[in-house]
Protein backbone atom coordinates (compact mmCIF):
# COMPACT_ATOMS: atom_id res chain seq x y z
CA UNK A 1 0.00 0.00 0.00
CA UNK A 2 0.69 3.40 -0.07
CA UNK A 3 -0.88 5.27 2.26
CA UNK A 4 -1.00 8.97 3.14
CA UNK A 5 -2.54 10.21 6.54
CA UNK A 6 -3.93 13.54 7.12
CA UNK A 7 -3.91 14.42 10.72
CA UNK A 8 -5.77 17.36 12.32
CA UNK A 9 -5.02 17.49 15.59
CA UNK A 10 -7.61 19.93 16.95
CA UNK A 11 -8.57 21.45 20.31
CA UNK A 12 -10.92 18.69 21.58
CA UNK A 13 -10.73 16.02 19.15
CA UNK A 14 -7.93 14.71 16.51
CA UNK A 15 -9.46 13.59 13.12
CA UNK A 16 -7.44 11.25 11.01
CA UNK A 17 -8.09 10.39 6.92
CA UNK A 18 -6.11 7.67 4.86
CA UNK A 19 -5.37 8.96 1.29
CA UNK A 20 -4.38 6.32 -1.31
CA UNK A 21 -2.15 8.32 -3.73
CA UNK A 22 -4.72 8.77 -6.57
CA UNK A 23 -6.32 10.94 -3.79
CA UNK A 24 -9.37 8.30 -3.33
CA UNK A 25 -10.32 8.43 0.72
CA UNK A 26 -9.39 4.85 2.62
CA UNK A 27 -11.51 5.56 5.63
CA UNK A 28 -11.78 8.30 8.47
CA UNK A 29 -11.12 8.37 12.08
CA UNK A 30 -12.51 10.78 14.79
CA UNK A 31 -11.04 10.36 18.57
CA UNK A 32 -11.65 13.10 21.36
CA UNK A 33 -8.50 14.62 22.88
CA UNK A 34 -7.75 14.63 26.17
CA UNK A 35 -3.95 15.60 25.81
CA UNK A 36 -2.87 16.51 21.87
CA UNK A 37 0.15 14.44 22.20
CA UNK A 38 -1.18 11.16 23.41
CA UNK A 39 -4.32 11.85 21.19
CA UNK A 40 -1.95 11.76 18.21
CA UNK A 41 -0.08 9.04 18.71
CA UNK A 42 -3.14 6.94 20.30
CA UNK A 43 -5.43 7.91 17.49
CA UNK A 44 -2.73 7.19 14.42
CA UNK A 45 -2.27 3.53 16.11
CA UNK A 46 -5.73 2.80 16.51
CA UNK A 47 -6.37 3.77 12.77
CA UNK A 48 -3.43 1.39 11.57
CA UNK A 49 -4.91 -1.50 13.85
CA UNK A 50 -8.57 -0.68 12.50
CA UNK A 51 -7.45 -0.91 8.68
CA UNK A 52 -5.02 -3.78 9.20
CA UNK A 53 -1.97 -1.57 7.89
CA UNK A 54 1.67 -1.54 9.22
CA UNK A 55 3.74 1.27 9.47
CA UNK A 56 5.64 0.83 5.97
CA UNK A 57 2.69 0.99 3.91
CA UNK A 58 2.26 4.18 5.02
CA UNK A 59 4.13 6.98 2.63
CA UNK A 60 3.76 10.28 4.62
CA UNK A 61 2.23 11.96 7.64
CA UNK A 62 0.64 15.08 7.30
CA UNK A 63 0.08 16.85 10.51
CA UNK A 64 -2.14 20.13 10.60
CA UNK A 65 -4.16 21.48 13.33
CA UNK A 66 -3.46 23.32 16.52
CA UNK A 67 -2.30 20.42 18.55
CA UNK A 68 0.33 19.76 15.62
CA UNK A 69 2.74 22.48 17.50
CA UNK A 70 3.28 19.96 20.14
CA UNK A 71 5.03 17.92 18.46
CA UNK A 72 8.56 17.54 16.65
CA UNK A 73 10.45 15.62 13.99
CA UNK A 74 8.46 12.67 12.33
CA UNK A 75 5.86 10.50 13.99
CA UNK A 76 6.88 6.84 14.80
CA UNK A 77 10.02 7.14 12.61
CA UNK A 78 7.29 7.73 9.45
CA UNK A 79 8.26 10.87 7.05
CA UNK A 80 6.09 13.60 8.87
CA UNK A 81 5.62 17.10 7.16
CA UNK A 82 3.19 19.95 8.65
CA UNK A 83 1.00 21.78 6.54
CA UNK A 84 -0.57 25.33 8.56
CA UNK A 85 -4.40 24.71 9.61
CA UNK A 86 -6.02 27.05 7.37
CA UNK A 87 -4.24 26.18 4.29
CA UNK A 88 -5.25 22.84 4.99
CA UNK A 89 -8.95 23.64 5.80
CA UNK A 90 -9.41 25.81 2.64
CA UNK A 91 -8.08 23.15 0.49
CA UNK A 92 -10.29 20.33 1.79
CA UNK A 93 -13.64 22.48 1.99
CA UNK A 94 -13.18 23.63 -1.54
CA UNK A 95 -12.10 19.79 -2.40
CA UNK A 96 -15.33 18.24 -0.26
CA UNK A 97 -17.81 20.74 -2.16
CA UNK A 98 -16.50 21.14 -5.43
CA UNK A 99 -16.16 24.85 -5.63
CA UNK A 100 -13.51 26.46 -6.57
CA UNK A 101 -13.70 29.87 -4.45
CA UNK A 102 -15.84 30.21 -1.41
CA UNK A 103 -16.38 31.64 2.28
CA UNK A 104 -14.97 28.96 4.66
CA UNK A 105 -16.34 28.58 7.92
CA UNK A 106 -14.15 26.10 9.74
CA UNK A 107 -16.25 25.14 12.74
CA UNK A 108 -14.13 23.96 15.74
CA UNK A 109 -13.52 24.38 19.37
CA UNK A 110 -13.66 27.99 18.27
CA UNK A 111 -14.34 29.26 13.90
CA UNK A 112 -12.19 30.75 11.51
CA UNK A 113 -13.62 32.59 8.48
CA UNK A 114 -11.26 31.98 5.60
CA UNK A 115 -11.21 33.19 2.14
CA UNK A 116 -10.31 29.98 -0.19
CA UNK A 117 -9.45 29.78 -3.85
CA UNK A 118 -8.40 26.87 -6.23
CA UNK A 119 -4.62 26.65 -6.22
CA UNK A 120 -4.13 26.93 -2.58
CA UNK A 121 -4.58 30.62 -1.95
CA UNK A 122 -6.34 30.85 1.68
CA UNK A 123 -6.30 34.11 3.58
CA UNK A 124 -7.75 34.33 7.32
CA UNK A 125 -10.40 36.49 7.31
CA UNK A 126 -11.37 36.33 10.76
CA UNK A 127 -11.96 34.40 13.62
CA UNK A 128 -14.37 34.15 17.02
CA UNK A 129 -14.00 32.42 20.43
CA UNK A 130 -17.57 30.84 19.55
CA UNK A 131 -17.60 27.72 18.81
CA UNK A 132 -18.13 23.43 19.73
CA UNK A 133 -15.57 24.84 23.15
CA UNK A 134 -18.61 27.04 23.48
CA UNK A 135 -21.21 24.76 23.21
CA UNK A 136 -19.33 22.25 25.76
CA UNK A 137 -18.24 24.55 28.38
CA UNK A 138 -22.18 26.18 28.63
CA UNK A 139 -23.87 22.79 28.45
CA UNK A 140 -21.19 21.73 31.28
CA UNK A 141 -22.87 24.15 33.33
CA UNK A 142 -26.37 23.99 32.26
CA UNK A 143 -27.05 20.63 32.17
CA UNK A 144 -24.05 18.61 33.58
CA UNK A 145 -22.70 17.72 30.55
CA UNK A 146 -19.59 18.35 27.70
CA UNK A 147 -19.18 16.03 25.50
CA UNK A 148 -20.60 16.24 21.75
CA UNK A 149 -22.30 13.52 21.27
CA UNK A 150 -24.36 13.46 24.60
CA UNK A 151 -25.36 17.46 23.91
CA UNK A 152 -26.36 16.68 20.65
CA UNK A 153 -28.55 14.02 21.31
CA UNK A 154 -30.19 15.80 24.51
CA UNK A 155 -30.86 18.79 22.24
CA UNK A 156 -32.78 17.21 19.54
CA UNK A 157 -35.62 16.68 22.29
CA UNK A 158 -35.67 20.36 23.55
CA UNK A 159 -38.32 22.84 22.72
CA UNK A 160 -36.88 26.46 21.99
CA UNK A 161 -39.80 28.37 22.33
CA UNK A 162 -39.19 27.59 26.63
CA UNK A 163 -35.98 29.40 25.83
CA UNK A 164 -35.47 31.62 22.96
CA UNK A 165 -37.90 34.80 22.13
CA UNK A 166 -39.11 34.73 18.87
CA UNK A 167 -39.76 37.74 16.68
CA UNK A 168 -43.65 36.80 16.89
CA UNK A 169 -43.70 36.74 20.93
CA UNK A 170 -42.74 40.71 20.90
CA UNK A 171 -44.52 41.95 17.72
CA UNK A 172 -48.06 41.38 15.58
CA UNK A 173 -46.35 43.05 12.52
CA UNK A 174 -43.15 41.91 11.70
CA UNK A 175 -41.28 43.36 8.64
CA UNK A 176 -42.06 41.50 5.45
CA UNK A 177 -38.39 40.21 5.20
CA UNK A 178 -38.56 38.47 8.50
CA UNK A 179 -40.28 34.93 9.68
CA UNK A 180 -42.24 35.54 13.10
CA UNK A 181 -40.84 32.22 14.36
CA UNK A 182 -36.56 33.31 14.43
CA UNK A 183 -35.38 33.93 17.24
CA UNK A 184 -35.35 37.74 18.90
CA UNK A 185 -33.27 36.93 21.97
CA UNK A 186 -31.77 33.87 22.69
CA UNK A 187 -32.64 32.91 26.36
CA UNK A 188 -34.56 35.84 26.32
CA UNK A 189 -37.60 33.82 27.42
CA UNK A 190 -36.10 31.41 29.55
CA UNK A 191 -38.84 29.22 31.62
CA UNK A 192 -38.14 28.57 35.39
CA UNK A 193 -38.67 25.02 34.45
CA UNK A 194 -36.78 24.55 31.35
CA UNK A 195 -35.67 20.95 31.24
CA UNK A 196 -31.98 19.95 30.54
CA UNK A 197 -32.57 19.34 26.66
CA UNK A 198 -34.44 22.81 26.43
CA UNK A 199 -31.51 24.56 27.49
CA UNK A 200 -29.20 22.35 25.57
CA UNK A 201 -31.44 22.90 22.55
CA UNK A 202 -30.99 26.62 23.66
CA UNK A 203 -26.99 26.77 23.57
CA UNK A 204 -27.18 25.12 20.28
CA UNK A 205 -29.28 27.78 19.07
CA UNK A 206 -27.25 30.72 20.38
CA UNK A 207 -23.64 28.89 19.39
CA UNK A 208 -25.09 28.32 15.37
CA UNK A 209 -27.33 31.66 15.14
CA UNK A 210 -23.57 33.58 16.05
CA UNK A 211 -21.83 31.79 13.67
CA UNK A 212 -24.23 32.30 11.06
CA UNK A 213 -24.35 36.61 11.61
CA UNK A 214 -20.65 36.38 11.71
CA UNK A 215 -20.40 34.57 7.92
CA UNK A 216 -22.96 36.98 6.70
CA UNK A 217 -20.60 39.87 7.41
CA UNK A 218 -17.49 37.78 6.40
CA UNK A 219 -18.86 36.66 3.14
CA UNK A 220 -19.94 40.21 2.48
CA UNK A 221 -16.26 41.61 2.58
CA UNK A 222 -15.00 39.36 0.10
CA UNK A 223 -17.99 39.24 -1.66
CA UNK A 224 -19.07 36.44 -2.35
CA UNK A 225 -22.38 34.29 -1.89
CA UNK A 226 -20.56 31.22 -1.19
CA UNK A 227 -20.41 29.47 2.20
CA UNK A 228 -18.93 26.07 2.69
CA UNK A 229 -19.27 24.94 6.52
CA UNK A 230 -16.99 22.42 8.20
CA UNK A 231 -15.95 21.53 11.59
CA UNK A 232 -17.76 18.91 14.09
CA UNK A 233 -20.32 21.54 14.31
CA UNK A 234 -21.65 20.60 11.01
CA UNK A 235 -23.28 17.17 12.28
CA UNK A 236 -25.45 19.23 14.57
CA UNK A 237 -29.26 18.35 13.50
CA UNK A 238 -29.98 22.10 14.26
CA UNK A 239 -27.02 23.48 11.66
CA UNK A 240 -28.85 22.60 8.44
CA UNK A 241 -32.13 24.32 8.96
CA UNK A 242 -30.31 27.35 10.87
CA UNK A 243 -28.29 28.08 8.02
CA UNK A 244 -31.32 27.31 5.83
CA UNK A 245 -33.06 30.40 7.63
CA UNK A 246 -30.06 32.57 6.76
CA UNK A 247 -29.57 31.46 3.21
CA UNK A 248 -32.96 32.60 2.81
CA UNK A 249 -32.57 36.21 4.73
CA UNK A 250 -29.59 37.50 3.24
CA UNK A 251 -29.27 35.38 -0.63
CA UNK A 252 -26.60 33.19 0.76
CA UNK A 253 -25.97 29.57 -0.11
CA UNK A 254 -24.69 27.69 2.28
CA UNK A 255 -22.92 24.15 1.28
CA UNK A 256 -22.04 21.44 4.20
CA UNK A 257 -20.08 18.90 1.70
CA UNK A 258 -20.04 15.07 2.95
CA UNK A 259 -17.61 14.57 5.53
CA UNK A 260 -17.30 18.11 6.55
CA UNK A 261 -16.03 17.26 10.22
CA UNK A 262 -12.87 15.99 8.38
CA UNK A 263 -11.94 18.54 6.15
CA UNK A 264 -8.69 19.98 7.23
CA UNK A 265 -7.11 16.45 7.35
CA UNK A 266 -8.52 15.80 3.79
CA UNK A 267 -6.85 18.97 3.28
CA UNK A 268 -3.49 18.42 5.07
CA UNK A 269 -3.01 15.01 2.80
CA UNK A 270 -4.03 17.07 -0.65
CA UNK A 271 -1.39 20.21 0.22
CA UNK A 272 1.22 17.77 1.14
CA UNK A 273 0.11 16.19 -2.68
Amino acid sequence: MDVILGIDVGGSATKIVGLRGDKSVISMLRVRAEDQTASLYGALGAYLNREGMRLEDVRRVVLTGVGASFTEGDIFSLPTCRVDEFSACGAGALALSGQSSALVVSMGTGTAFLWAEAGGKVEHLCGSGVGGGTLGGLCRKLVGMERFGQIKKLAEQGDLSRVDLTIRDITRNPAATLDPTLTAANFGNLAEDASPADLAAGAVNLVLQAIGTMSILAARCVHTDTVVLTGSVTTLSQAEPNFQNFQKLYGLRYIIPPNATFATAIGAALCSL
